[in-house]
């Protein structure tokens, strides 16, 4: 599923092509049902044609795009969506859902090959995603918060750090990679960290994710940026899916476990569970 460096990477393609343009069209090819659901093709059109792009933000997981007159695009990738800006012209992607048709003749196609992604309308998004938690690169994000969403927790490390409402926007690569990079076993209880620890969390989530940013994202299957392009982080995975081979730091075997349900990398040298 595309995390937070997947959609700010998106965020940044698309914001200098589409802010300022105005929506004139919404289609979905051969009748498909489209991720606007449970709002029609005709009944979403009705509601974005002629209005403009203000301007795009990202919340978590979420993209929003700001329109006139108050109304926002929330949109959720969830596992293989992708938001593309092409020209009429360019040909289309496999597993094309839905189209966004522009005044300059430009579209916002979004490509879902699972059609678990979706797009909602909504008059305050900051209301409908009041439920995320602190953005982990904001600067007001301090060890201090990631500190009170860890204590008393008997829950894995991990698993804490994949609930959006502790932290937005981390998913399975990155909570595997900041906690290999921290040291820190993924089945630690969380409220077992020291003061110590929980910093040395805290500044490998924000490296790892400001790298995967500068490296355009993850393109381990499906996801791709704005304008097409693979992103290159995954070639600079440290534990994600390498279970079995060596680790870069100490030379020992990467393994694959699953804690909290999800499949789970770690070095088990460089990240000791407790006694």
């Amino acid at each position: 599923m595309p995390e937070l460096p997947e959609v700010e990477t998106t965020r940044r393609d698309l914001e200098p092509l589409v802010t300022g343009r105005t929506i004139t069209g919404v289609s979905v090819p051969d009748g498909q049902p489209g991720p606007m659901a449970p709002l029609s093709v005709a009944q979403f059109g009705d509601a974005v044609r002629g209005r403009t792009i203000e301007r795009l933000e990202r919340r978590g997981k979420y993209l929003i795009a700001a329109l006139s007159g108050g109304v926002a695009l929330v949109l959720h990738r969830r596992m293989t969506g992708n938001l593309l800006f092409a020209r009429p012209e360019d040909a289309a992607p496999a597993f094309l859902r839905a189209v966004i048709t522009l005044d300059d003749g430009a579209e916002l196609r979004w490509q879902d090959q699972r059609r678990f992604g979706t797009w909602a309308l909504a008059d305050d998004p900051g209301k409908a995603l009041s439920s995320l938690g602190p953005e982990p690169l904001a600067g007001s994000w301090t060890v201090a918060d990631l500190a009170a969403a860890l204590r008393g927790r008997t829950a894995p490390v991990k698993a804490v750090l994949l609930d959006q409402r502790r932290v937005a926007g981390l998913g399975n690569i990155y909570a595997d990679e900041s906690l290999h990079q921290a040291g820190i076993h993924p089945a630690r209880p969380a409220g077992s960290l020291t003061p110590a620890e929980t910093e040395r969390v805290h500044t490998a989530i924000r490296a790892v994710l400001a790298r995967a940013i500068h490296l355009q994202g993850s393109s381990a299957r499906d996801y791709v940026g704005g304008l097409g392009q693979r992103g290159r982080m995954q070639e600079e995975w440290r534990v994600y899916e390498r279970g079995g081979l060596p680790c870069y730091g100490c030379g020992g075997v990467i393994e694959k476990v699953r804690i909290a349900g999800r499949g789970t990398h770690l070095c088990p040298a460089c990240q000791p569970a407790l006694p």
